[in-house]
């Protein structure tokens, strides 16, 4: 049927009615109505059997909070009105000692948010109803089974008394009279059970139990308003990234019985198999029991089909057998709401003596291999477009796949938690040194290494660990940075962590664990786990692959990897990434065998110093390039001149100072008084980047030139010319650009002179200052600016911010707990701050230079709303680390065809 709207001139309508065959709302009114209101009327009007009720709008939850929590006075008529019509529909009447009315009271927000608001069963009962209820129903236990339950969920949910209250009454009672089970109980235990409850509610609440049926069920549609702002509802918002200004709509419908006898059941059932995507029915029921009884883990729910319980060696009987006429209805509906949806969809029902009813409907949550699969076999079924199976996995999940992953069902013990800084999962030993680290993999072991935060010096021991975590440091701390590229599982900032290296030990409260111990740590999660759990492998199945595939054809924006070591670069193109975006050539040295030449560099004190020291370097760099060069063939790389900060190479620690000066034949107190002249205050904005190499540009010269070498070794090889696109860093005026630029020039002219090629390269900058946005276009000007712009986003996000990436996770926590922040803005990028900057300098940069390639090469490059943003500004490619490709590449994809629609 159709569905019916209200008159455009009419007051606003708080309450929408539903019945089989007819429904005032529809599927498409989900922000009214919210998801379980919205499919409810819909699968009433597709003539399913849905007990009648009516659906409170969105909008009165909002006015709810806006008038202090009270509803408003207009949606008392239109309540009343409802309910009378749900009490002619089914013949009864609500508060009626005869013929008494029940109604579910339910949340349904926009977006699914499962068993994070209040819910209420069999409203309407009172000392005077549950007698009609019991006459008409002629099933006096029924009657007082539903009666306690009642009791028990309004006690909790209304009036604030905690429902291990009841749960304590109801386990002593069954102690004391030998029972184990709540079916063994019948009418005059129920009756003795209520009782107690009562008396516990005036007890905590100082009042009786309301006896009102009207009192009731105001109380409950306030209560399940407020619960929108409860603990773990607000968490959870704060986790999916669902605005608190949407509220929740209230869903009031006549009850329907599973509790009646054997005749009776409820369940829940997916109509396709939500961990794996398998085109099969996969849920669970019991007999004789409401909705709770499922979820709450009081008794052990039967599977639904035969097969299923045979997988399962379980003894007793699937709905299949036990109930064969409800489950052949059952099997009809889930078919016919999947083709209505064209999705798995997640469904409640009730068998009250052998009739079915349909409680709820929506789109299921699954893994993330069962997202892949179920898209691609609807599109492959031809129940949606391949663009739609695209739009229809959430990049962010892709992660689940790139790595192992904690095996949900594992039992595990939790000791703390941090910030998911790199997906993944890992067990391992602990060990508190990078040495140590190296060792222990050498034997053969696999293990954690546990910092209080890293440093260059810890490269070796991060490259050996199995996995990372830190006490300090935040999402784009150096563990967070390196151990993505690396695509190494790390927790960073956990905070509770005491960490011991004299005596080789770890404190987390009054736990201490010691080197050796065994930890697991979750990267995507961000949790620590005593000893080894079980995981998870990857598993990039062909289903995988096709919908990247898919995803490939559909978007213009291209995905490229930042990768600066030829392990990085061969992982890049395993993933799909067209191209480098990003090579830090600081990364290159940070392998023990390599950082001393970096650290006699940088402590010389004059040009002939620095020029030694370099001259060892630039074999390596050379080296490196042009390994990276072949890996990637014609696809671009782009190679950002040197830019430590420098306090990353300088030795901190006593030891480290002793080794260095050692090392470098060096005095130590000479070697002390060097790193004395160059500390900084604040090194983040120190002497880096473009500031470097203006003031030592024989390190510009150096890194040119092994580029240029390196280029004309593999084009030879080739068969094709290299055209590298050099990157110059941390740059706010023009004239920084200049300087360094003509240095390169110079350099490329001297090569091409020394060995009769001719070179091609591009000549850009890394956009990661707000001068630089705002002076784009003087950037970018002329035959002689810059090629391309890469804004570096991580950077620009402290230098708008103001805000230190390293030091930031105790703010952000405290800012997301005050809802300053919607969103970490180092995982995802501040559209209406750092955005507005990027906009500017892409606009600016491209009124001078229409040409002008434009990409970003920070975190951001992977984080879908981030890439969507970046679409709509027309940047032609993001980077991101190897093991975020995919994620990126299916985000570029849907930003496109959401674009067309």
């Amino acid at each position: 049927m159709a569905v019916t709207e209200p008159p455009r001139d009419a007051a606003p309508k708080c309450v929408y009615y539903f019945a089989a065959g007819e429904a005032e709302g529809g599927a498409g009114m989900t922000n009214l109505l919210g998801g379980k209101g919205a499919n409810l009327a819909e699968m009433a009007s597709l003539g399913l059997p849905v007990p009648p009720g009516f659906t409170i709008t969105t909008e009165v939850c909002v006015l709810y909070y806006r008038n202090g929590r009270r509803l408003p006075a207009s949606l008392d008529r239109e309540v009343e009105d409802a309910l009378a019509r749900i009490g002619r529909e089914t013949g009864t009447e609500f508060g009626s000692e005869d013929n008494p009315l029940l109604v579910a009271v339910r949340s349904g927000s926009r977006a699914s948010m499962p068993g994070m608001m209040d819910t209420i069963l069999n409203l309407g009962l009172n000392d005077r109803t549950v007698l009609g209820l019991a006459r008409r129903s002629g099933n006096d236990r029924f009657a007082y089974d539903s009666y306690r339950r009642f009791i028990q969920m309004y006690g909790d949910v209304v009036l604030g008394v905690d429902h291990a209250v009841f749960e304590d009454i109801l386990d002593n009672f069954k102690n004391l009279n030998g029972m184990s089970y709540d079916t063994e109980l019948g009418a005059d235990e129920w009756r003795r059970i209520i009782a107690l409850y009562k008396k516990a509610i005036e007890d905590a609440a100082g009042e009786p139990f309301p006896q009102d049926t009207g009192r009731q069920l105001w109380g409950a549609i306030g209560a399940v308003c407020g619960s929108w702002q409860n603990a773990r509802a607000v968490t959870y918002r704060r986790l999916h990234a669902i605005p608190d200004t949407w509220g929740t709509a209230v869903n009031v419908q006549a009850m329907v019985f599973g509790n009646m006898g054997n005749t009776s059941a409820t369940g829940v059932a997916f109509t396709r198999n939500p961990s794996t995507g398998a085109r099969e029915i996969y849920g669970e029921y019991l007999v004789n029991a409401q909705g709770e009884d499922v979820v709450a883990g009081i008794r052990t729910p039967q599977p639904l089909t035969i097969k299923a319980r045979r997988e399962a060696e379980d003894p007793n009987p699937s709905l299949e057998e036990e109930m064969p006429r409800a489950f052949a209805e059952l099997k009809q509906i889930f078919a016919a709401l999947e083709s209505r949806y064209r999705d798995m969809q997640d469904i409640e029902f009730t068998i009250q003596d052998g009739k079915v009813w349909m409680l709820q409907t929506r789109s299921g949550k699954r893994t993330a291999e069962a997202a892949v699969k179920i898209a691609v076999d609807l599109a492959e079924e031809g129940v949606i477009t391949r663009e739609e199976a695209v739009l229809r996995v959430d990049p962010s999940s892709f992660t689940q796949l790139l790595h192992p992953t904690i095996d949900a069902e594992a039992e595990k013990e939790l000791l703390t938690a941090g910030l998911p800084a790199s997906p993944g999962a890992a067990t391992g030993e602990i060990v508190f040194t990078s040495d140590d680290a190296e060792r222990m993999k050498q034997q053969g072991h696999d293990v954690i290494l546990v910092r209080t935060e890293t440093s260059p010096e810890d490269i070796h021991g991060m490259h050996a660990s199995a996995g990372i975590l830190t006490a300090r440091g935040g999402m784009t701390s150096h563990a967070a940075v390196v151990a993505r590229g690396m695509g190494v599982p790390c927790v960073s900032g956990a905070g509770a962590l005491r960490i011991n290296e004299k005596t080789g030990t770890l404190s987390i409260g009054q736990r201490s664990l010691e080197a050796g111990d065994v930890i697991t740590i979750d990267g995507a999660t961000g949790r620590v786990y005593a000893g080894a759990v079980p995981m998870r492998q990857p598993q990039l199945s062909g289903d995988f692959a096709r919908l990247v595939a898919w995803a490939d054809a559909t978007h213009s924006l291209a995905v490229r990897a930042n990768a600066d070591t030829p392990k990085d670069a061969r992982q890049a193109r395993a993933f799909g990434a067209q191209g480098i975006g990003l090579c830090r050539t600081e990364h290159m040295f940070f392998d023990a065998d390599r950082i001393l030449a970096m650290r006699e560099m940088i402590c010389a004190a004059t040009e002939a110093g620095r020029r030694a020291a370099l001259a060892r370097i630039l074999p390596v760099q050379r080296a490196d390039f042009a390994e990276l060069f072949e890996i990637m063939g014609d696809l671009p790389v782009t190679i950002r001149l040197l830019d430590p900060p420098l306090h990353e190479f300088l030795p901190r620690h006593e030891r480290e100072i002793e080794s260095v000066a050692a090392a470098l034949a060096m005095p130590i107190e000479k070697l002390k008084a060097r790193i004395g002249e160059l500390s900084e205050f604040n090194p983040m904005l120190g002497l880096r980047g473009s500031r470097l190499a203006i003031r030592f540009p024989e390190i510009c010269e150096m890194q040119a030139r092994a580029i240029f070498e390196a280029a004309i070794e593999v084009g030879k090889r080739l068969g094709a010319a290299v055209e590298p696109e050099i990157m110059i860093p941390l740059v706010a005026y023009r004239r920084e650009f200049d300087i360094l630029a003509g240095v390169i020039r110079a350099t490329a002219e001297t090569v091409e002179k020394e060995t009769g090629a001719h070179l091609f390269y591009k000549l850009g900058t890394m956009i990661e200052l707000p001068r630089a946005c705002i002076k784009g276009d003087e950037l970018a000007s002329g035959e002689d600016g810059a090629d391309f712009f890469s804004f570096g986003t991580n950077d620009l996000t402290q230098t708008v911010l103001g805000l230190s990436r390293d030091d930031a996770a105790p703010i952000l926590s405290a800012y997301a707990t005050q809802g300053v922040f919607e969103a970490d803005p180092f995982a995802s990028i501040d559209q209406e701050g750092v955005g507005e900057l990027v906009r500017i300098g892409v606009s600016r940069g491209r009124e001078a230079k229409p040409a002008l390639k434009v990409g970003i090469c920070g975190e951001h490059g992977g984080d879908p709303a981030s890439v969507t943003f970046f679409h709509a500004l027309g940047f032609d490619y993001v980077s991101c680390s190897p093991f975020r490709v995919p994620i990126a590449r299916l985000a570029a994809a849907q930003a496109a065809i959401r674009a067309k629609l």
